[in-house]
């Protein structure tokens, strides 16, 4: 009898930075699938705060840590194309808020029109991390603010020093 397909899983997103939130929804996927990718975005219509390369670095780093097998990597263009390249059976979004969950229903609505064998997993992050998002962190630090409780260290590291053009 053949062995079963691994189940994998991608958690995209622009991660700029990663922060405690998305490990911990990184965790929680690990924990269902066999695999999970983390399909870093270009992110042509944002202007990011670190380069492509430093975010997928950033991630690795953060997979490590992480049980279960979890890797970074870069992504451009439709995330469904993806999930097909590395035939993936699940997208995992992380919920905060009814606001993300409103955008999350319909980007999954779509999705499942361009790719209807591809399912989206909804995980909320801990309760005391769904606050944080990418953009208050870089906000929070840009103000000379302590970000040490919403990311990692080495992100926090990168995030101070230098310190962040305006």
């Amino acid at each position: 009898m053949p062995s079963p397909s691994p189940r994998i899983a991608v958690y995209s997103g622009t991660f700029d930075p990663v922060t405690l939130g998305h490990e911990d929804v990184m965790r929680r996927a690990a924990g269902l699938f066999d695999e999970v990718i983390v399909a870093v975005a270009v992110a042509h219509h944002k202007k990011t705060l670190f380069p492509l390369a430093e975010r997928v670095a950033m991630l690795e780093e953060a997979a490590r840590r992480l049980p279960g097998r979890v890797r970074a990597l870069p992504f451009d263009g439709l995330i469904m194309d993806f999930c097909r390249e590395h035939g993936a059976q699940a997208v995992v979004r992380g919920i905060r808020n009814i606001t993300d969950f409103d955008y999350e229903a319909q980007m999954a609505a779509m999705n499942r029109k361009l790719h209807p064998a591809v399912e989206t997993v909804f995980l909320l992050p801990q309760a005391d991390l769904q606050c944080i998002s990418s953009t208050l962190v870089r906000e929070i630090a840009k103000l000379g603010g302590d970000v040490s409780g919403m990311v990692h260290p080495a992100v926090a590291a990168r995030l101070t020093v230098p310190p962040l053009q305006a």
